[in-house]
């Protein structure tokens, strides 16, 4: 094992080492050494392919992690997985398919705001424990109508008041124009972008929409670029963000760039750098966690994590984090919901998913019967674009 994996292996051992313990006080019983099965539905063509690709990527390396680390009591996890295709129906063909799988713990799903919002009402019924890792408010709210659907993603309110308080600290911003996804996730966001620019004392002149299949936003991007505003905010995907980036450089735009925290792709900019320099990202610290000095051991293994990434796929992806959490949600939610060893207890893994509390290498997480989507606002920050890299800001 290489160093790099050895340290994250004790690492991991020593976060988790209090569940272990819970389940040593039982040591009369059989042990369960089963695997523990997830299976994921993601998005690894079609238009959401790149952060899909990503999100694959990360599961694969954080259970080889949790695997090697010896922190799960004996057992291993295994994943399978489907390609929806970036489609809604794909999607909920495969969380059928799942559902019906007896030897299936819990689901991961992708990205996909549609996707996820769309299977509701399957996974209810099936009563197979989600995780979605679409940002979209309505998939994890109303919780009683989403009893077994889970959400690790920044949340539009959260990010909406983070970047009006980036826009006000800054100063000078009046008057703002809005490029967003003409999606539930789009619509969310302007609908609370809207409100806290109001408290802030800034205008929205103008809004476009652009639909998530879209890969030309150069008309929607001139429209708002003639309202002349001081700033434009982009709430689209990182491809769609990087296009509006260029084209506001072509529309010869001179005034500041804001993006939400769903237009977080890599970490290097790569052939938008020079369109995007000193464009303010909102986003979790993980994504520039070697601008950080790691005070506390959930910054150190947030800054492993981004070193591990980086090593195995040569490069950093931002939402890797957001499924990497979501597997060490399920593989602590199934210790501690325990049940007859070799059989998989989906009400316990739901009941112990809606009390989890997580300090994960996206942030904090902090699961409740009231709030199924756990990603704290404390996790978000402000990030700039500097030398074709994302860096902390200040």
């Amino acid at each position: 094992m290489s160093p790099i994996r050895s340290a994250t292996a004790t690492a991991i051992a020593s976060a988790v080492l209090a569940t272990m313990l819970t389940g040593c006080q039982f040591g009369a019983e059989e042990q369960d050494t089963s695997p523990i099965v997830i299976a994921a539905d993601l998005e690894l063509s079609g238009t959401a392919a790149p952060v899909g690709k990503a999100y694959q990527r990360a599961l694969d390396l954080k259970i080889d992690q949790l695997n090697s680390s010896g922190a799960l009591n004996g057992r291993r996890i295994e994943l399978r997985w489907k390609d929806n295709r970036s489609d809604a129906s794909e999607s909920l063909r495969n969380i059928r398919d799942f559902s019906d799988d007896s030897r299936v713990s819990a689901i991961i799903m992708g990205g996909c705001n549609e996707c996820a919002i769309g299977a509701v009402r399957t996974i209810n019924e099936k009563q197979i424990p989600t995780i979605a890792l679409a940002p979209a408010g309505a998939v994890a709210t109303p919780v009683a109508e989403r009893r077994y659907v889970f959400k690790v993603a920044p949340n539009a309110a959260d990010n909406a008041a983070a970047l009006a308080g980036e826009l006000r600290r800054k100063g000078g911003v009046r008057k703002v124009g809005v490029l967003h996804s003409d999606d539930d996730y789009g619509r969310e966001g302007l609908a609370a972008l809207r409100g806290e620019l109001t408290k802030a004392g800034v205008r929205t002149i103008r809004a476009q929409a652009v639909r998530p299949t879209d890969t030309e936003v150069t008309q929607q991007v001139g429209e708002l670029v003639d309202g002349e505003p001081d700033a434009l905010l982009v709430w689209t995907s990182p491809e769609q963000a990087a296009l509006a980036a260029t084209a506001a450089q072509e529309a010869t735009f001179s005034g500041s760039l804001f993006f939400d925290a769903a237009a977080a792709g890599n970490l290097f900019l790569g052939a938008s750098a020079r369109a995007t320099e000193q464009a303010t990202l909102i986003f979790t610290q993980t994504m520039v966690i070697d601008d950080v000095i790691a005070t506390t051991p959930a910054k150190a293994a947030r800054r492993q994590w981004f070193q591990d990434y980086t090593a195995s796929y040569g490069g950093y992806h931002g939402s890797s984090s957001f499924a990497a959490d979501a597997v060490q949600l399920i593989a602590d939610a199934t210790l501690r919901a325990g049940g007859e060893p070799g059989k998989v207890n989906r009400d316990g893994i739901r009941d112990a998913l809606e009390t989890s509390q997580l300090d994960g290498l996206s942030g904090p997480i902090r699961m409740t019967p009231d709030n199924h989507s756990g990603l704290m606002p404390q996790a978000l920050t402000v990030l700039v674009a500097r030398n074709g890299r994302w860096r902390l800001a200040g």
